[in-house]
């Protein structure tokens, strides 16, 4: 990333105002708690719904980027931010407030509020961004640099996290700290940073730079009219940065150069300030800390290895679909019932019919199992990950005993009645996918462990007009005597088509269940990964040993790469 130092992103030859503030961002830019950080997010959002937030998220069809509808869609059925979020580390809670409630100031605030209540659990864990912070802010104090900090941390985080750094000494070296509870609005807005310039007696102007890791922080930079500085803390890679601040709709968020340490920034901050006296140059070289070497990168996410670029898939003729978490997302309703249902265990005198310690198929199996067993209710953290379909719930829970998950099954579609009836798209574009693939000729499905009565009914509710019209086939869980991992319903579907079983069928589905069914039924496997698993935990749910040998034939993470994937082996056939 050195190159990227001095690459400006709107000129590629700009002269920089040499600044006489330097105003800083404080998470991501001077300090990393981002463990802290994310652990609140993630307690906050569960709470969506109680906050009065789920309806208040940004329609996913005006977010701003790609990337943007993704965390909005993944938040809204999930209530969780995306796994490669967490795994890369790049995004800060203002950001992440910023693309899911968008202008909507009000929401914002209530989000930040309720972020600060859980982010009390958490704080404390800080540390310096990189080596030698205190020796680069000492320097730049010395050379008369007005130094301040402006950040969306309550005072009450702030101040706690100021005392532990390097004890408490960075106080001092500051001339002006400003916090986004001693202003009306959280950046974006630029409150906070013309705050900070009253403080100091200083006219927002080009000579004021504000330094940050986030396209919050640049937006807020230019909202207040002074320059915007990027801090690169992730250490993202070129071609990261290049399609982020690249993207016109990203202007104003768009910063006047990037830098991916405190040398590089004391490497622009001499460029700036143009030849100058050489004596004044010598001492600058004499006086600035000695450079370090440069930080490294983190590690780089690992993707699954199912990927559509390398599976070898025979072209299909006949795409079938699980319904709920692929086409369509029932969660609320779906863990509603299930929540119902096993207090009753004992009643229905399943309580006993658990699967034995004995024949847990693994770890993660017999945490749920036990807890089950003992609380006859879900973990909470089950509920909060929202990944786990009610099918997949009783394969755990009752393994081979077909006679128990139909009893289970039962049980659930009597409470299911009392919650069932809010149905959404998965995707915005689900629809216009499946009609782009009736356009190729491709007859089309759905397979669900969903009961008909209440199938029938979703389906002309989806989107209030329903889409009835769109399938070919739809077989339900109790169309046959055996629910999905068992492949009856697929072979129904083939059988009502009138076509044989083969690998020119594919079964589209986001969970194991979906992956069993279709290899039981010698059907190509598609993995809809909606839920965004990592290649660690692929592997932990098809690890293809002895006892669970079916993996899927390829993995899709989105609607997107499903249609790329069909054209693609349409072209070769």
């Amino acid at each position: 990333m050195g190159d990227y130092a001095h690459v400006f992103i709107n000129n590629q030859n700009p002269k920089l105002t040499y600044p006489h503030v330097l105003l800083f961002d404080w998470h991501g830019t001077l300090v990393d708690t981002l463990d802290a950080m994310y652990r609140a997010i993630e307690d906050m959002l569960p709470r969506l719904e109680e906050l009065g937030l789920a309806d208040r998220l940004v329609p996913e069809e005006t977010a701003n980027t790609p990337e943007d509808v993704k965390l909005i869609r993944y938040i809204r059925i999930f209530r969780q931010l995306r796994p490669k979020i967490l795994a890369e580390r790049r995004v800060s809670r203002t950001d992440i407030f910023d693309a899911i409630f968008g202008t909507d100031q009000a929401a914002k605030a209530i989000a930040h509020r309720a972020y600060n209540a859980c982010y009390k659990a958490h704080y404390g864990d800080v540390s310096p961004i990189q080596d030698g912070i205190t020796a680069y802010l000492s320097f730049l104090k010395q050379r008369g640099f007005k130094l301040a900090i402006a950040t969306n941390r309550s005072r009450e985080f702030l101040d706690n996290e100021m005392s532990r750094v390097n004890e408490g000494t960075w106080r001092d070296l500051f001339d002006a700290i400003v916090c986004g509870d001693e202003v009306a609005h959280y950046k974006p807005a630029p409150d906070i940073i013309l705050e900070a310039l009253t403080q100091l007696g200083v006219i927002p102007a080009a000579n004021v730079w504000y330094v940050g890791d986030s396209f919050t922080d640049m937006a807020t930079a230019k909202a207040a009219g002074v320059t915007p500085i990027f801090y690169n803390g992730a250490l993202s890679d070129e071609r990261w940065i290049a399609q982020v601040f690249a993207d016109n709709k990203n202007l104003a968020r768009t910063p006047d150069a990037i830098v991916d340490d405190f040398d590089q920034l004391l490497d622009l901050l001499e460029s700036s300030a143009g030849p100058g006296d050489k004596n004044g140059q010598r001492e600058w070289q004499r006086a600035r800390p000695p450079r370090l070497a440069p930080r490294e990168p983190p590690a780089e996410r690992i993707e699954p290895d199912w990927h559509p670029a390398v599976a070898v898939l025979q072209p299909p003729g006949i795409i079938l679909f699980d319904w709920h978490a692929t086409l369509v997302d029932t969660l609320d309703a779906m863990y509603h019932a299930v929540d119902d249902m096993l207090p009753e265990l004992t009643e229905l005198g399943l309580d006993q019919r658990l699967v034995a310690a004995a024949d847990y198929r693994s770890p993660e199996d017999g945490k749920l199992i036990d807890y089950v067993r003992h609380n006859k209710r879900l973990h909470p953290k089950i509920k909060i990950d929202r990944k786990i379909s009610r099918t997949d719930i009783f394969e755990v829970l009752f393994g081979t005993d077909e006679k128990a998950k139909r009893i289970a099954h039962f049980a659930f579609n009597r409470h299911y009645r009392n919650h069932f009836g809010t149905v959404l798209p998965f995707e915005p574009q689900v629809r216009s996918l499946l009609l782009a693939l009736r356009r190729l000729n491709l007859k089309i499905g759905v397979i669900t462990n969903r009961d008909r009565e209440f199938f029938v009914q979703e389906l002309a509710a989806v989107e209030g007009t329903g889409w009835s019209e769109l399938f070919d086939t739809a077989v339900c869980g109790d169309d046959t005597p055996r629910r999905k991992p068992n492949p009856d319903q697929l072979i129904k579907a083939l059988a009502n088509l009138g076509v044989p079983v083969g690998a020119d069928v594919w079964y589209v589905g986001d969970s194991t269940t979906d992956t069993i069914a279709a290899k039981r039924a010698s059907v190509t496997s598609v993995f809809f990964n909606g839920a965004q698993w990592d290649q660690p935990w692929l592997n932990r749910i098809f690890p293809g040993t002895e006892q669970q040998p079916y993996q899927p034939d390829v993995v899709v993470n989105d609607f997107a790469e499903l249609w790329a994937l069909v054209l693609a082996c349409l072209e070769k056939k």
